[in-house]
């Protein structure tokens, strides 16, 4: 099995909602974002895939999320923005460009992080 992996970052805004604590009010983070990319084959350059490209794609991705307000993106109004949820988020949408098995680690700060992959 191969795997890449590149790493990309956003910030933006939130608040946990039903949730009692600190998290409830409206605060910010500068989230890490990683993907790695799964495939038990190569391409014809013997790559899984170029990182530049890997790279773009999750920048187009993360792009909407980029200095803004989660809660009100569309997916964010019934799923509270936890970084479980935004790892979901972003597997949703690569899934639909990538081949192979993806895992996306969201990085909340640099001791916690959370991450969603798809058996």
């Amino acid at each position: 099995m191969y795997e890449v992996k590149v790493v990309d970052e956003f910030s933006g805004a939130h608040n946990l909602r039903n949730y009692k604590g600190k998290c409830e009010a409206l605060h910010g983070h500068n989230w890490k974002v990683e993907l790695m990319l799964e495939s038990d084959t190569l391409d014809s350059q013997g790559m899984v895939m170029d990182f530049k490209e890997l790279k773009d794609k999750l920048k187009d991705i993360l792009s909407p999320l980029d200095h803004k307000y989660l809660n009100d993106i569309p997916y964010f109004k019934e799923k509270n923005p936890t970084s479980e949820n935004i790892a979901r988020f972003i597997h949703k949408k690569l899934s639909e460009i990538l081949k192979g098995k993806i895992k996306i680690s969201v990085w909340e700060t640099t001791a916690s992080c959370a991450s969603f992959e798809k058996s």
